[in-house]
């Protein structure tokens, strides 16, 4: 018996700054949070976006939903396990490495410090409240604590890119930005007093992807959209479902979710570095495959692309209310393959939903405000 975890984003492509996303032949750009896949492009209507980088925000998105409602159903499941680590693998390492490719230009300019607040820090702290109080009341959890130093659930990506952002300049500064990030995340896996304010642990183990992202040019996303790279693509993804089945009830699920130190999962301290080294290059193989496999042209679902925060911070209340509910108690059913198969298309359904325009333009007040009112005039100009 396995069980699920309790803690449950060939032409070479034109450059990318933190306003505005590559130009490309698509529709007209429509402005965008700073969300778990990438940035907003700037607010003028004269801006493009990329299909390509839409596509994969959205590809993204659905993976860490479907992923998140697996959680409760694949109890017993080897297959289901083997699934999830896959999956879990590359889905947040690619939201990441996007993020900070569209990070690359970020300074401390008044204009780009105020987006950071008003895109990052302000969806954190009113979610981070809106989840808590979630917990408190649909679970009844009267003692439940709404604290901002404490991430709860999914929000902790909020605060991460928030801190990752901030710090952009000092990497685009230093020689060797992807080694020493990486000595940062060893260091985080073999510390367990580091603490759990603002989710630091999974903040620096998960750093690496999003200086990875920095150091990405546009010539890089070119080679995964070759040919070649979606063929051998392919083999890759099987290789790795193989290998998932055979270390399913070997591995703990704890060095995909990066939110602890070895020593906190039972193993010897010598490991973290191990396995943070070795998780680091099959993120990055798998993402690269990810990435390969993610149409270049403009599809149905690439106007998604731009709602993906709203179906990130939002898909979290629909997995974890049918969890309250009972819904997975009640339905034993659910805990097999049909049941698997159904929760997948439930939970891709409702988050493309959550990703439409008319929901975005809703959420607009909390993940896109002006605030002009608390800024300097000069850090309004964008």
């Amino acid at each position: 018996m396995f069980h699920a975890p309790n803690a449950m984003q060939r032409a070479t492509l034109p450059p990318a700054t933190e306003e505005a996303e590559p130009r490309h032949p698509a529709p007209a750009a429509t402005r965008e949070a700073p969300a778990p896949a990438a940035d907003r492009p700037a607010r003028s209507g004269a801006k493009q976006r990329d299909a390509f980088f839409d596509n994969a925000k959205y590809l993204a998105i659905v993976l860490v939903a479907v992923a998140h409602s697996w959680v409760p159903v694949m109890d017993g499941s080897r297959t289901a396990r083997a699934l999830y680590m896959v999956v879990y693998t590359f889905h947040m390492p690619a939201f990441i490495l996007i993020s900070g490719y569209f990070s690359r230009s970020f300074d401390l300019s008044p204009a780009k410090v105020k987006r950071l607040v008003t895109g990052v820090a302000v969806p954190y702290v009113v979610f981070e409240t809106a989840y808590s109080l979630f917990r408190r009341y649909a679970n009844d959890q009267p003692d439940a604590a709404v604290s901002l130093l404490e991430p709860w659930y999914l929000t902790w990506f909020l605060a991460a890119l928030f801190i990752w952002r901030l710090t952009t300049p000092i990497w685009r500064n230093l020689r060797h930005p992807l080694a020493v990030s990486l000595v940062i995340a060893v260091l985080a896996s073999l510390a367990p007093s580091i603490g759990d304010d603002l989710d630091l642990p999974r903040v620096l183990q998960f750093l690496p992807f999003f200086v990875l992202g920095l150091q990405l040019k546009p010539e890089h996303f070119a080679l995964v959209r070759r040919r070649e790279a979606r063929l051998l693509a392919l083999p890759l993804f099987a290789g790795a479902l193989v290998f998932a089945y055979w270390a399913a009830p070997r591995m703990q699920l704890g060095w995909f979710l990066r939110d602890s130190s070895a020593q906190d999962m039972g193993a010897p301290w010598w490991s973290g570095a191990v396995m943070t080294l070795a998780m680091f290059g099959c993120a990055t193989l798998l993402t690269a495959g990810f990435l390969a496999l993610v149409p270049r042209r403009h599809m149905w679902f690439t106007v998604l692309g731009a709602g993906t925060i709203c179906g990130y911070l939002l898909h979290g209340f629909l997995v974890k209310g049918a969890d309250y509910a009972g819904i997975f108690d009640d339905h034993a059913w659910l805990v097999g393959p049909a049941g698997l198969v159904i929760v997948t298309v439930v939970a891709s359904t409702a988050v493309t939903l959550l990703c439409t325009p008319p929901v975005r333009r809703v959420l607009r007040c909390v993940t896109e405000p002006d605030m002009d009112w608390a800024f300097r005039r000069d850090a309004a100009r964008i």
